[in-house]
């Protein structure tokens, strides 16, 4: 059987998510924002998570919740400001309870 050539140049850096992510996080402004979206990112993490668990789709849980995949989509994709409603119903519908801290 043949092998397989490697077509990723040897002589090349790899350059990870995680080495840009440094570099960016050094610009004050980008420094910012990242940091302002920590509240978001993991609403979308749990959101995620908790659904993937009860082996949901987007439109299975929207279903349940009363509202549409878009917006279910929206939260996932930090691209929206859920109400306190929609988060408890959320939060019901994946047999859990909503918890916030300070």
């Amino acid at each position: 059987m043949k092998q397989r050539k490697n077509f990723l140049p040897t002589d090349r850096p790899i350059y990870t998510l995680q080495m840009d992510l440094e570099k960016r996080l050094k610009n004050p402004k980008f420094r910012k924002e990242w940091e302002d979206s920590e509240t978001e990112a993991q609403l979308a993490c749990k959101l995620i998570e908790a659904r993937l668990k009860k082996h949901l789709s987007q439109r299975d849980l929207a279903k349940k919740v009363g509202t549409s995949q878009a917006a279910i989509a929206r939260i996932e994709g930090m691209n929206a400001n859920p109400s306190l409603s929609l988060l408890k119903r959320i939060s019901t519908a994946l047999g859990g309870k909503l918890q916030i801290s300070f």
